[in-house]
């Protein structure tokens, strides 16, 4: 419950935003496959961008419930799409709200459903894919609370009637480019929601009323369905596209796990006619730009009601897609980098946040939150507690800074939080490694199986959806990153592990688990994985102690005593 006394006027406020599906390379300042995005190389301009990032994830829901709270899948129990966020999980709204912010979710959900989750949030207006929340998709609910569209429904799901009844080119994709009304597509139409979000419940400090709001901008593109404005495919012509690097016996020579072969039987393009191919990756890329331009409106927004100095703003993706890479578009249970590594920024120059650098050390986007509540002056996560010196147990971990009586954030319930906060953007120190995951230990998905489903005509993104269920729990799936390596590895399956050296091999085309030159590495990358999931393993953090024996400060009485 919200304790009506905790409001702090002197937060900032806080705009999450998150793309759904976007990899880091369609962008041009990660890689030079990508395209100009000027909106977010603004935001990198007034801020730091981060070259490594990953996600926790590569699947919708438990990559934002993983976001939200700062926590590992395996530790959420969030590890499919069919399982949104955990009813009583600390996580970013709830925080928010016990902090007195006026709360709001502008976009994609698809994590947030249990009632007392949702009582958390002020304002609420969803869109899909495929435009309004329809009521038997998990994830997304009907209807607006604490403000009305401010584009017309009729005009927002008259831009959508294309994406509810997509051509096909081939039976692993389609694509459109279309000509409605421009304000109804969901690029636009959220960002003049929060536009509007931002004139209703902005302030500035010291003004009578004042509170700080949060809000988490959700925009659901690009994912599939591909379908982009004219204006926007025009900014993209299917020659300007640059194809990423093939290996045309990737899936025939027998060095890939047995998994990523099956997912290119049902997303592979190499029979597809090639025009379609670029046509459908152009489009991919021209709702980013559409995207790109939703950010841009956002901060000249702040800019013009004068809130930019008192806000951080962030911005990432909950997981990537290939968009040709690997020789497929969409996404599925693997862990190359065009599935984990997505684009992350953070701004505030007014907050002391430094401006245009790049950090090259190894993040995830569970690191946000804890970013922001440091940022924020919320919680300190690399001090030690105080207390009287030589009765205080020192030892690393959170503690609450900020002036507030609260049994929901205290440097307890703090230590649920897994995610560390960034360094540039904050004075703690980079990270060499970081970590994915996937699964949830079901059985796997049987070549046999495939071939019958394919034997009963099922081919494609229909084959896709067939196994989706299996796919999504098959194996334990774990994956290590650092800036020369990755590796994967299933501890309970017997299919190939991974390892791609990043440096000679970027575009991650040939895994070199095998060569003994090799062992070392891996070694080491076990090593890792290893010590993150020790460092991860307790669903619930164990209270630790505050005193070397069994001594306990009695502030009532200034002293302390003895406890059995």
């Amino acid at each position: 419950m919200t304790n009506p006394n905790t409001t702090n006027s002197s937060l900032p406020n806080v705009i999450f935003i998150v793309a759904d599906q976007l990899k880091a390379t369609a962008l041009r300042m990660y890689s030079e496959i990508g395209i100009p995005t000027p909106s977010l190389e603004r935001m990198a301009d007034e801020g730091v961008m981060y070259r490594h990032a990953v996600t926790p994830h590569a699947l919708c829901v438990p990559a934002r419930v993983s976001m939200m709270t700062s926590r590992y899948a395996h530790s959420t129990g969030s590890r499919r799409n069919e399982t949104l966020m955990p009813s009583g999980q600390l996580h970013a709204f709830r925080i928010w709200k016990e902090l007195g912010y006026t709360t709001g979710l502008i976009g994609k959900n698809h994590c947030f459903t249990e009632e007392d989750d949702l009582d958390l949030i002020d304002v609420r207006c969803e869109l899909t894919h495929g435009g309004m929340p329809r009521p038997n998709y998990k994830g997304a609910i009907p209807g607006v609370k604490g403000m009305e569209w401010a584009v017309p429904e009729d005009v927002i799901n008259e831009a959508h009637s294309t994406r509810n009844n997509m051509p096909e080119q081939s039976p692993s994709f389609g694509y459109a480019v279309t000509d409605h009304p421009i304000e109804g597509y969901s690029n636009t139409a959220l960002t003049i929601q929060t536009q509007a979000f931002i004139d209703r419940f902005g302030s500035h400090p010291g003004e009578p009323g004042h509170r700080p709001f949060a809000l988490l901008l959700s925009y659901p593109d690009p994912h599939h369905p591909l379908e982009a404005p004219r204006k926007y495919a025009n900014m993209v012509p299917p020659e300007s596209v640059v194809m990423p690097p093939q290996r045309s016996d990737e899936y025939t020579d027998g060095t890939i796990p047995t998994r990523n072969r099956q997912l290119h039987d049902m997303l592979g393009v190499s029979e597809d006619d090639p025009d379609d191919v670029r046509n459908a990756m152009a489009v991919y890329l021209a709702m980013t730009r559409h995207l790109d331009d939703g950010v841009g409106g956002v901060l000249d927004h702040l800019d013009e009601t004068g809130l930019r100095e008192n806000t951080i703003v962030v911005f990432t993706a909950d997981h990537g897609d290939f968009n040709g890479e690997h020789d497929m578009l969409g996404k599925g249970g693997v862990f190359y980098d065009a599935l984990t590594r997505v684009p992350m920024l953070v701004s505030w120059p007014a907050g002391g946040v430094p401006c245009g650098l790049v950090d090259d050390s190894m993040a995830n986007t569970i690191d946000l939150l804890p970013t922001i509540l440091q940022l924020s002056g919320i919680a300190e996560f690399n001090s030690a507690p105080p207390g009287e010196e030589g009765e205080e147990l020192a030892r690393p971990g959170p503690s609450v800074t900020t002036d507030i009586e609260s049994d929901l954030i205290t440097s307890e319930t703090l230590r649920r939080v897994q995610g560390r906060p960034l360094s540039t953007a904050t004075e703690s120190p980079p990270r060499s490694a970081a970590f994915s995951e996937y699964g949830t230990g079901g059985a796997p998905l049987t070549d046999d199986a495939l071939k019958e489903l394919m034997d009963q005509g099922h081919i494609g993104r229909d084959l896709l959806m067939e196994t989706l269920w299996i796919r999504e729990a098959e194996g334990r799936r774990r994956m290590v990153r650092t800036k020369d390596w990755k590796f994967v590895t299933d501890p309970g399956s017997d299919d190939l592990d991974e390892l791609y050296d990043l440096n000679a091999d970027p575009w991650e085309l040939t895994n070199v688990a095998n060569d003994p030159a090799n062992i070392p590495v891996i070694s080491e990358m076990r090593a890792l994985l290893m010590e993150w999931a020790t460092q991860t393993e307790d669903y619930d953090p164990v209270p630790l102690p505050t005193t070397l024996g069994r001594r306990e400060y009695i502030p009532s009485e200034d002293r302390w005593a003895t406890t059995r």
